[in-house]
Protein backbone atom coordinates (compact mmCIF):
# COMPACT_ATOMS: atom_id res chain seq x y z
CA UNK A 1 0.00 0.00 0.00
CA UNK A 2 1.55 3.57 -1.11
CA UNK A 3 0.27 6.30 0.82
CA UNK A 4 0.08 9.93 -1.32
CA UNK A 5 -0.17 13.23 -0.28
CA UNK A 6 -2.34 15.58 -3.05
CA UNK A 7 -1.74 19.05 -2.85
CA UNK A 8 -2.75 22.73 -4.75
CA UNK A 9 -0.03 25.14 -4.65
CA UNK A 10 3.83 24.42 -3.18
CA UNK A 11 4.37 25.27 0.68
CA UNK A 12 6.20 28.18 0.53
CA UNK A 13 7.22 28.35 4.15
CA UNK A 14 10.86 27.28 4.33
CA UNK A 15 10.87 26.18 8.05
CA UNK A 16 7.52 24.03 6.61
CA UNK A 17 8.99 22.55 4.00
CA UNK A 18 12.41 21.27 6.23
CA UNK A 19 9.74 19.92 8.76
CA UNK A 20 7.47 18.02 6.54
CA UNK A 21 10.53 16.82 4.69
CA UNK A 22 11.60 14.96 7.96
CA UNK A 23 8.60 13.70 8.18
CA UNK A 24 7.69 12.23 4.88
CA UNK A 25 11.83 10.61 5.31
CA UNK A 26 10.09 9.58 8.77
CA UNK A 27 7.77 7.87 6.84
CA UNK A 28 8.98 6.03 4.08
CA UNK A 29 10.27 3.84 6.67
CA UNK A 30 7.14 2.62 6.97
CA UNK A 31 5.58 2.60 3.76
CA UNK A 32 6.13 4.29 0.51
CA UNK A 33 4.44 7.90 0.87
CA UNK A 34 4.62 10.37 -1.78
CA UNK A 35 3.94 14.29 -1.45
CA UNK A 36 2.40 15.36 -5.10
CA UNK A 37 1.44 19.27 -5.80
CA UNK A 38 -0.43 20.71 -7.99
CA UNK A 39 0.90 24.10 -9.03
CA UNK A 40 -1.57 27.21 -8.37
CA UNK A 41 -3.68 28.61 -10.86
CA UNK A 42 -2.33 31.95 -12.77
CA UNK A 43 -4.86 34.78 -13.26
CA UNK A 44 -7.07 33.83 -10.43
CA UNK A 45 -8.29 37.78 -10.14
CA UNK A 46 -10.41 36.97 -13.22
CA UNK A 47 -12.06 33.66 -11.46
CA UNK A 48 -14.97 33.53 -8.89
CA UNK A 49 -14.73 31.10 -6.08
CA UNK A 50 -16.61 28.84 -7.82
CA UNK A 51 -14.74 29.00 -11.21
CA UNK A 52 -11.04 28.64 -9.17
CA UNK A 53 -12.45 25.67 -7.06
CA UNK A 54 -13.98 23.72 -10.31
CA UNK A 55 -10.50 24.47 -11.64
CA UNK A 56 -8.28 23.22 -9.06
CA UNK A 57 -10.82 20.14 -9.24
CA UNK A 58 -10.07 19.08 -12.53
CA UNK A 59 -6.22 19.05 -11.83
CA UNK A 60 -6.94 17.07 -8.62
CA UNK A 61 -9.29 14.63 -10.63
CA UNK A 62 -6.55 14.07 -13.26
CA UNK A 63 -3.80 13.55 -10.75
CA UNK A 64 -5.99 10.59 -9.08
CA UNK A 65 -5.48 7.15 -10.37
CA UNK A 66 -7.87 4.56 -10.86
CA UNK A 67 -8.02 2.48 -7.41
CA UNK A 68 -7.46 4.93 -5.60
CA UNK A 69 -9.31 5.62 -2.28
CA UNK A 70 -9.07 9.21 -1.64
CA UNK A 71 -10.03 11.20 1.71
CA UNK A 72 -10.44 14.81 1.67
CA UNK A 73 -8.45 17.21 4.36
CA UNK A 74 -11.81 19.18 5.09
CA UNK A 75 -12.65 21.62 7.76
CA UNK A 76 -16.61 19.10 7.52
CA UNK A 77 -15.12 15.91 7.46
CA UNK A 78 -15.23 13.45 10.31
CA UNK A 79 -12.59 13.96 12.99
CA UNK A 80 -10.29 11.50 14.96
CA UNK A 81 -8.24 11.45 17.65
CA UNK A 82 -4.61 10.53 17.17
CA UNK A 83 -5.29 6.96 18.11
CA UNK A 84 -8.67 6.51 15.92
CA UNK A 85 -6.72 7.95 12.69
CA UNK A 86 -4.11 4.92 13.25
CA UNK A 87 -6.86 2.74 13.48
CA UNK A 88 -8.29 4.76 10.14
CA UNK A 89 -5.20 3.90 8.99
CA UNK A 90 -4.75 0.68 9.69
CA UNK A 91 -8.11 -0.21 8.36
CA UNK A 92 -7.57 1.44 4.82
CA UNK A 93 -4.41 -0.29 4.66
CA UNK A 94 -5.68 -3.91 4.92
CA UNK A 95 -8.58 -3.16 2.81
CA UNK A 96 -7.95 -0.11 0.32
CA UNK A 97 -6.60 -1.28 -3.48
CA UNK A 98 -3.53 0.75 -4.79
CA UNK A 99 -3.11 4.13 -2.71
CA UNK A 100 -4.98 5.88 -0.19
CA UNK A 101 -4.74 9.94 -1.06
CA UNK A 102 -5.03 12.32 1.30
CA UNK A 103 -5.84 15.47 -0.66
CA UNK A 104 -5.67 19.20 0.22
CA UNK A 105 -7.62 21.39 -1.72
CA UNK A 106 -6.95 25.36 -2.53
CA UNK A 107 -7.88 28.48 -0.50
CA UNK A 108 -11.74 28.00 -1.53
CA UNK A 109 -12.13 24.50 -0.89
CA UNK A 110 -12.96 21.32 -3.25
CA UNK A 111 -15.90 21.23 -6.01
CA UNK A 112 -18.78 19.56 -6.33
CA UNK A 113 -16.90 16.87 -8.70
CA UNK A 114 -13.84 16.41 -6.32
CA UNK A 115 -16.36 15.68 -3.34
CA UNK A 116 -18.35 13.22 -5.15
CA UNK A 117 -14.93 11.40 -6.32
CA UNK A 118 -13.65 11.39 -3.17
CA UNK A 119 -14.57 8.05 -0.87
CA UNK A 120 -14.47 10.03 2.71
CA UNK A 121 -13.33 13.37 4.23
CA UNK A 122 -11.33 13.82 7.34
CA UNK A 123 -11.16 16.97 9.56
CA UNK A 124 -7.74 17.80 11.41
CA UNK A 125 -9.07 20.57 13.79
CA UNK A 126 -12.27 22.44 14.37
CA UNK A 127 -10.10 25.69 14.29
CA UNK A 128 -8.87 27.56 10.77
CA UNK A 129 -5.53 26.70 9.56
CA UNK A 130 -3.12 28.31 6.86
CA UNK A 131 -3.05 25.28 3.89
CA UNK A 132 0.66 25.28 4.31
CA UNK A 133 0.28 24.57 8.46
CA UNK A 134 -2.13 21.68 7.51
CA UNK A 135 0.87 19.99 5.41
CA UNK A 136 2.99 19.72 8.52
CA UNK A 137 -0.16 19.06 11.25
CA UNK A 138 -1.34 16.38 8.39
CA UNK A 139 2.08 14.31 7.76
CA UNK A 140 3.06 14.48 11.64
CA UNK A 141 -0.11 12.84 12.68
CA UNK A 142 0.55 10.34 9.83
CA UNK A 143 3.67 9.70 11.44
CA UNK A 144 2.51 9.68 14.86
CA UNK A 145 -0.28 6.88 13.42
CA UNK A 146 2.51 5.02 11.89
CA UNK A 147 4.36 4.74 15.12
CA UNK A 148 1.27 4.07 17.20
CA UNK A 149 0.88 1.11 14.37
CA UNK A 150 4.41 -0.30 15.15
CA UNK A 151 4.39 0.27 18.45
CA UNK A 152 7.16 2.67 18.90
CA UNK A 153 7.65 5.58 21.69
CA UNK A 154 6.81 8.41 19.43
CA UNK A 155 3.13 8.77 20.72
CA UNK A 156 2.58 8.96 24.83
CA UNK A 157 -0.47 7.35 26.05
Amino acid sequence: MKIALLMIGKTDNAAFVQVIDDYRKRITRYLPFEIATIPDLKNTRNLSESQQKEKEGELILKALQAGDYCVLLDERGKSYTSEDFAAFLENKMQTARKRLVFVIGGPYGFSKEVYEASSESLSLSKMTFSHQMIRLLFTEQLYRALSLLNNEPYHHR
